[in-house]
Protein backbone atom coordinates (compact mmCIF):
# COMPACT_ATOMS: atom_id res chain seq x y z
CA UNK A 1 0.00 0.00 0.00
CA UNK A 2 3.17 2.53 -0.28
CA UNK A 3 3.01 5.10 -2.73
CA UNK A 4 5.31 5.84 -5.27
CA UNK A 5 6.63 9.38 -5.73
CA UNK A 6 9.16 8.65 -8.26
CA UNK A 7 6.94 8.44 -11.73
CA UNK A 8 6.48 12.09 -12.86
CA UNK A 9 3.35 12.96 -15.43
CA UNK A 10 1.15 15.65 -15.85
CA UNK A 11 -2.15 15.11 -14.51
CA UNK A 12 -5.86 15.73 -16.19
CA UNK A 13 -7.08 16.53 -12.62
CA UNK A 14 -5.41 18.72 -10.25
CA UNK A 15 -4.59 16.30 -7.51
CA UNK A 16 -2.15 18.30 -5.62
CA UNK A 17 -4.32 19.86 -2.89
CA UNK A 18 -6.21 16.29 -2.26
CA UNK A 19 -2.40 14.95 -1.80
CA UNK A 20 -1.38 17.29 0.66
CA UNK A 21 -4.77 17.06 2.65
CA UNK A 22 -4.46 13.04 2.63
CA UNK A 23 -0.60 13.80 3.59
CA UNK A 24 -2.04 15.60 6.44
CA UNK A 25 -4.17 13.07 8.13
CA UNK A 26 -1.60 10.39 8.26
CA UNK A 27 0.71 12.48 9.65
CA UNK A 28 -2.50 13.12 12.53
CA UNK A 29 -2.81 9.30 12.53
CA UNK A 30 0.71 8.68 13.02
CA UNK A 31 0.96 10.63 16.33
CA UNK A 32 -0.84 8.06 18.10
CA UNK A 33 -1.25 4.88 15.76
CA UNK A 34 2.07 2.62 15.66
CA UNK A 35 2.65 0.95 12.03
CA UNK A 36 -0.51 0.06 9.80
CA UNK A 37 0.74 2.34 7.53
CA UNK A 38 -2.06 0.30 5.42
CA UNK A 39 -4.86 0.98 7.51
CA UNK A 40 -4.50 4.46 7.23
CA UNK A 41 -4.42 4.15 3.26
CA UNK A 42 -7.75 2.39 3.24
CA UNK A 43 -9.48 4.38 5.55
CA UNK A 44 -8.85 7.51 3.60
CA UNK A 45 -9.75 5.85 0.59
CA UNK A 46 -12.89 4.35 1.79
CA UNK A 47 -13.63 8.23 3.01
CA UNK A 48 -13.15 9.58 -0.66
CA UNK A 49 -14.78 6.75 -2.34
CA UNK A 50 -18.06 7.23 -0.48
CA UNK A 51 -17.90 3.59 1.37
CA UNK A 52 -18.31 2.00 4.78
CA UNK A 53 -15.78 0.31 6.74
CA UNK A 54 -15.53 -2.73 8.73
CA UNK A 55 -12.38 -3.05 11.06
CA UNK A 56 -11.91 -6.70 12.56
CA UNK A 57 -9.41 -7.82 15.07
CA UNK A 58 -8.94 -9.42 18.37
CA UNK A 59 -9.90 -6.70 21.84
CA UNK A 60 -7.10 -4.15 22.50
CA UNK A 61 -5.53 -3.98 19.11
CA UNK A 62 -7.05 -0.45 18.96
CA UNK A 63 -9.75 -1.16 16.25
CA UNK A 64 -11.92 1.75 18.03
CA UNK A 65 -9.38 4.61 19.30
CA UNK A 66 -8.53 4.27 15.27
CA UNK A 67 -11.98 5.20 13.46
CA UNK A 68 -12.27 8.12 16.43
CA UNK A 69 -8.95 9.38 15.77
CA UNK A 70 -9.97 9.00 11.65
CA UNK A 71 -13.04 11.29 12.62
CA UNK A 72 -11.15 13.78 14.83
CA UNK A 73 -8.52 14.33 12.01
CA UNK A 74 -11.80 15.96 10.19
CA UNK A 75 -13.69 18.30 10.19
CA UNK A 76 -17.29 16.60 10.41
CA UNK A 77 -19.37 15.47 13.10
CA UNK A 78 -19.09 12.52 15.28
CA UNK A 79 -20.49 9.93 17.04
CA UNK A 80 -20.55 6.27 18.38
CA UNK A 81 -22.87 3.99 18.88
CA UNK A 82 -22.23 0.89 21.26
CA UNK A 83 -23.81 -2.10 20.15
CA UNK A 84 -25.25 -4.57 22.65
CA UNK A 85 -27.61 -7.55 22.61
CA UNK A 86 -30.22 -5.64 24.01
CA UNK A 87 -29.85 -2.60 21.95
CA UNK A 88 -32.77 -1.73 19.66
CA UNK A 89 -33.80 0.05 16.02
CA UNK A 90 -34.94 3.14 17.85
CA UNK A 91 -31.50 3.59 19.67
CA UNK A 92 -29.90 3.95 16.69
CA UNK A 93 -32.35 5.49 13.79
CA UNK A 94 -34.23 7.38 16.14
CA UNK A 95 -38.08 7.44 17.32
CA UNK A 96 -41.01 9.77 17.06
CA UNK A 97 -42.24 11.63 20.77
CA UNK A 98 -45.49 12.93 21.32
CA UNK A 99 -45.17 16.65 21.76
CA UNK A 100 -48.07 17.67 23.95
CA UNK A 101 -47.71 21.23 22.90
CA UNK A 102 -48.54 20.62 18.89
CA UNK A 103 -50.36 17.32 19.76
CA UNK A 104 -48.35 15.98 16.81
CA UNK A 105 -45.45 13.04 16.48
CA UNK A 106 -41.90 14.26 16.41
CA UNK A 107 -38.99 12.40 15.43
CA UNK A 108 -36.36 12.37 17.30
CA UNK A 109 -33.35 11.77 14.81
CA UNK A 110 -30.83 8.89 16.58
CA UNK A 111 -27.04 8.69 16.79
CA UNK A 112 -26.91 7.72 13.07
CA UNK A 113 -27.27 11.02 11.93
CA UNK A 114 -23.90 12.09 11.65
CA UNK A 115 -20.91 12.19 9.67
CA UNK A 116 -19.10 9.09 11.02
CA UNK A 117 -21.17 7.06 13.29
CA UNK A 118 -18.71 4.83 14.67
CA UNK A 119 -20.37 1.77 15.43
CA UNK A 120 -18.71 -0.41 18.17
CA UNK A 121 -18.51 -4.38 18.22
CA UNK A 122 -21.15 -4.37 15.57
CA UNK A 123 -21.44 -8.33 16.01
CA UNK A 124 -23.00 -8.28 19.62
CA UNK A 125 -26.17 -6.92 18.55
CA UNK A 126 -28.82 -9.16 16.87
CA UNK A 127 -29.94 -9.21 13.88
CA UNK A 128 -32.72 -6.81 13.80
CA UNK A 129 -30.66 -4.17 15.47
CA UNK A 130 -27.94 -5.17 12.37
CA UNK A 131 -30.47 -4.35 9.85
CA UNK A 132 -31.25 -1.14 11.28
CA UNK A 133 -28.41 -0.24 8.91
CA UNK A 134 -29.31 -1.45 6.15
CA UNK A 135 -31.17 1.57 4.60
CA UNK A 136 -28.72 3.98 6.31
CA UNK A 137 -25.74 2.13 4.15
CA UNK A 138 -27.46 1.83 0.72
CA UNK A 139 -29.32 4.83 0.76
CA UNK A 140 -27.93 7.27 2.94
CA UNK A 141 -31.49 8.16 4.53
CA UNK A 142 -34.12 6.65 7.15
CA UNK A 143 -37.20 6.06 6.63
CA UNK A 144 -39.61 6.15 9.51
CA UNK A 145 -43.48 6.62 9.73
CA UNK A 146 -43.34 7.33 6.07
CA UNK A 147 -41.33 10.34 5.92
CA UNK A 148 -37.89 9.98 4.55
CA UNK A 149 -35.00 11.49 5.97
CA UNK A 150 -31.95 12.01 3.88
CA UNK A 151 -28.35 11.89 5.60
CA UNK A 152 -25.65 14.96 5.30
CA UNK A 153 -22.64 14.18 3.13
CA UNK A 154 -19.86 13.16 3.49
CA UNK A 155 -21.60 9.79 5.26
CA UNK A 156 -19.57 6.79 6.92
CA UNK A 157 -20.08 3.90 9.34
CA UNK A 158 -17.17 2.34 10.83
CA UNK A 159 -18.27 -0.54 12.43
CA UNK A 160 -15.57 -2.62 14.90
CA UNK A 161 -16.34 -6.21 15.20
CA UNK A 162 -14.35 -9.20 17.15
CA UNK A 163 -13.71 -12.27 15.29
CA UNK A 164 -16.19 -14.54 15.19
CA UNK A 165 -15.18 -17.09 17.23
CA UNK A 166 -15.25 -15.02 20.04
CA UNK A 167 -17.87 -15.40 22.77
CA UNK A 168 -21.30 -13.79 22.71
CA UNK A 169 -21.25 -12.66 19.00
CA UNK A 170 -23.75 -12.66 16.36
CA UNK A 171 -22.37 -13.47 12.32
CA UNK A 172 -23.42 -10.54 10.48
CA UNK A 173 -25.86 -11.37 7.31
CA UNK A 174 -24.10 -11.61 4.00
CA UNK A 175 -26.10 -8.64 2.97
CA UNK A 176 -24.62 -6.62 5.13
CA UNK A 177 -21.41 -7.65 5.01
CA UNK A 178 -21.94 -6.21 1.04
CA UNK A 179 -22.66 -2.77 1.93
CA UNK A 180 -19.41 -2.57 3.58
CA UNK A 181 -16.46 -1.23 1.08
CA UNK A 182 -13.92 -3.09 2.62
CA UNK A 183 -13.37 -5.13 5.44
CA UNK A 184 -9.66 -4.07 6.94
CA UNK A 185 -8.23 -6.59 9.05
CA UNK A 186 -6.00 -5.43 12.23
CA UNK A 187 -3.28 -7.91 13.88
CA UNK A 188 -1.11 -7.99 16.84
CA UNK A 189 1.68 -6.11 16.39
CA UNK A 190 5.42 -6.71 15.30
CA UNK A 191 7.89 -6.58 18.64
CA UNK A 192 9.41 -3.40 17.25
CA UNK A 193 5.66 -1.92 17.22
CA UNK A 194 4.88 -2.89 20.37
CA UNK A 195 7.83 -1.50 21.91
CA UNK A 196 6.82 1.72 20.41
CA UNK A 197 3.08 1.28 21.68
CA UNK A 198 4.59 0.92 25.19
CA UNK A 199 7.09 3.87 25.11
CA UNK A 200 4.68 5.96 23.59
CA UNK A 201 2.52 5.44 26.33
CA UNK A 202 4.62 5.70 29.16
CA UNK A 203 6.00 9.04 27.94
CA UNK A 204 2.02 10.32 27.56
CA UNK A 205 1.10 13.43 29.05
CA UNK A 206 -2.40 14.13 27.42
CA UNK A 207 -5.15 12.11 25.77
CA UNK A 208 -4.38 10.44 22.40
CA UNK A 209 -7.21 12.48 21.04
CA UNK A 210 -5.98 15.41 21.98
CA UNK A 211 -2.65 14.70 20.13
CA UNK A 212 -4.75 15.19 17.05
CA UNK A 213 -5.89 18.49 15.29
CA UNK A 214 -8.54 18.70 12.53
CA UNK A 215 -7.74 19.00 8.81
CA UNK A 216 -9.97 18.62 6.44
CA UNK A 217 -13.93 20.31 6.17
CA UNK A 218 -17.02 18.65 4.78
CA UNK A 219 -17.30 20.87 1.88
CA UNK A 220 -13.66 19.84 0.87
CA UNK A 221 -14.43 16.00 1.82
CA UNK A 222 -17.30 16.29 -0.64
CA UNK A 223 -15.66 18.08 -3.33
CA UNK A 224 -12.57 15.64 -3.11
CA UNK A 225 -15.33 12.55 -3.64
CA UNK A 226 -16.97 14.38 -6.98
CA UNK A 227 -12.86 14.82 -8.28
CA UNK A 228 -12.57 10.99 -7.05
CA UNK A 229 -15.42 10.07 -9.74
CA UNK A 230 -13.34 11.71 -12.67
CA UNK A 231 -10.65 9.57 -12.49
CA UNK A 232 -10.13 7.47 -15.60
CA UNK A 233 -10.44 3.66 -15.55
CA UNK A 234 -9.63 2.50 -19.59
CA UNK A 235 -12.18 -0.30 -20.71
CA UNK A 236 -9.45 -3.07 -20.79
CA UNK A 237 -9.69 -2.17 -16.82
CA UNK A 238 -13.32 -2.62 -16.40
CA UNK A 239 -13.02 -5.55 -18.03
CA UNK A 240 -10.18 -6.80 -15.86
CA UNK A 241 -12.20 -5.73 -13.01
CA UNK A 242 -15.03 -8.00 -14.34
CA UNK A 243 -12.84 -11.40 -14.70
CA UNK A 244 -11.74 -11.01 -11.21
CA UNK A 245 -15.45 -11.26 -9.79
CA UNK A 246 -16.35 -13.24 -12.36
CA UNK A 247 -13.54 -16.34 -10.77
CA UNK A 248 -14.61 -15.47 -7.47
CA UNK A 249 -18.25 -17.28 -9.02
CA UNK A 250 -16.55 -19.84 -10.55
CA UNK A 251 -13.81 -21.20 -8.05
CA UNK A 252 -14.31 -24.30 -6.94
CA UNK A 253 -13.25 -23.37 -2.95
CA UNK A 254 -16.32 -20.76 -2.85
CA UNK A 255 -19.59 -21.22 -2.52
CA UNK A 256 -20.73 -17.57 -2.60
CA UNK A 257 -19.11 -15.27 -5.00
CA UNK A 258 -18.69 -11.47 -5.20
CA UNK A 259 -21.77 -9.44 -6.26
CA UNK A 260 -21.80 -7.01 -9.16
CA UNK A 261 -22.15 -4.52 -5.87
CA UNK A 262 -18.32 -5.87 -5.19
CA UNK A 263 -17.94 -5.14 -8.87
CA UNK A 264 -18.47 -1.53 -8.48
CA UNK A 265 -16.94 -1.32 -5.22
CA UNK A 266 -13.82 -2.40 -6.48
CA UNK A 267 -14.22 0.69 -9.44
CA UNK A 268 -14.70 3.36 -6.50
CA UNK A 269 -11.25 1.77 -4.04
CA UNK A 270 -9.81 1.42 -7.14
CA UNK A 271 -10.44 5.13 -8.56
CA UNK A 272 -9.58 6.91 -4.86
CA UNK A 273 -6.78 4.69 -3.96
CA UNK A 274 -5.04 6.11 -8.05
CA UNK A 275 -6.26 9.72 -6.67
CA UNK A 276 -4.57 10.02 -2.82
CA UNK A 277 -1.36 8.39 -4.75
CA UNK A 278 -1.60 11.94 -7.10
CA UNK A 279 -2.82 9.81 -10.59
CA UNK A 280 -5.91 10.36 -12.43
CA UNK A 281 -6.65 7.14 -14.15
CA UNK A 282 -6.32 3.71 -12.49
CA UNK A 283 -3.46 1.14 -13.06
CA UNK A 284 -4.17 -2.92 -12.51
CA UNK A 285 -1.78 -2.14 -9.19
CA UNK A 286 -4.21 -0.20 -8.15
CA UNK A 287 -6.71 -2.76 -8.48
CA UNK A 288 -4.95 -5.75 -7.23
CA UNK A 289 -4.02 -3.41 -3.65
CA UNK A 290 -7.74 -2.81 -3.09
CA UNK A 291 -9.27 -6.29 -4.27
CA UNK A 292 -8.53 -8.27 -0.80
CA UNK A 293 -10.31 -5.94 1.45
CA UNK A 294 -13.08 -5.28 -1.04
CA UNK A 295 -13.61 -9.21 -1.67
CA UNK A 296 -12.54 -10.78 1.22
CA UNK A 297 -15.55 -10.33 3.31
CA UNK A 298 -17.98 -10.66 -0.01
CA UNK A 299 -17.20 -14.46 -0.65
CA UNK A 300 -18.22 -17.67 1.36
CA UNK A 301 -15.42 -21.06 1.58
CA UNK A 302 -16.73 -24.14 1.02
CA UNK A 303 -17.34 -25.92 4.16
CA UNK A 304 -14.33 -28.29 3.17
CA UNK A 305 -11.99 -25.62 2.48
CA UNK A 306 -12.97 -23.83 5.48
CA UNK A 307 -11.67 -27.08 7.51
CA UNK A 308 -8.29 -27.22 5.85
CA UNK A 309 -7.65 -23.64 6.89
CA UNK A 310 -8.06 -22.18 3.35
CA UNK A 311 -8.60 -18.40 4.02
CA UNK A 312 -10.49 -16.13 1.67
CA UNK A 313 -7.45 -14.14 1.36
CA UNK A 314 -5.68 -16.97 0.15
CA UNK A 315 -8.13 -17.69 -2.22
CA UNK A 316 -8.54 -14.28 -3.67
CA UNK A 317 -4.57 -14.43 -4.14
CA UNK A 318 -5.01 -17.28 -6.13
CA UNK A 319 -7.37 -15.67 -8.29
CA UNK A 320 -5.36 -12.18 -8.61
CA UNK A 321 -2.53 -14.40 -10.29
CA UNK A 322 -4.43 -16.55 -12.26
CA UNK A 323 -5.80 -13.15 -14.38
CA UNK A 324 -4.19 -12.03 -17.06
CA UNK A 325 -2.88 -8.02 -16.52
CA UNK A 326 -4.03 -6.29 -19.66
CA UNK A 327 -1.51 -4.50 -21.03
Amino acid sequence: MEENNDIEFNSRLNLEELKISVAQIKTELAKVIVGQKHIANLLITALLAEGHVLLEGVPGVAKTITAKLLAKSLEVDFSRVQFTPDLMPSDVLGTSIFNLKTSNFEFKKGPIFSNIILVDEINRAPAKTQAALFEVMEERQVTMDGVKYPLEAPYMILATQNPIEQEGTYRLPEAQLDRFLFKITIDYPNLEDEVEIITREHQLKTTKLAQITNSLSKDKIVQYQSLISQVIVEPHLIKYIAEIILNTRNNPFLYLGASPRASIAVLKASKAFAAINGRDFVTPEDIKQIAIPVLQHRVIITPEREMEGITSVQIINDILQSVDIPK
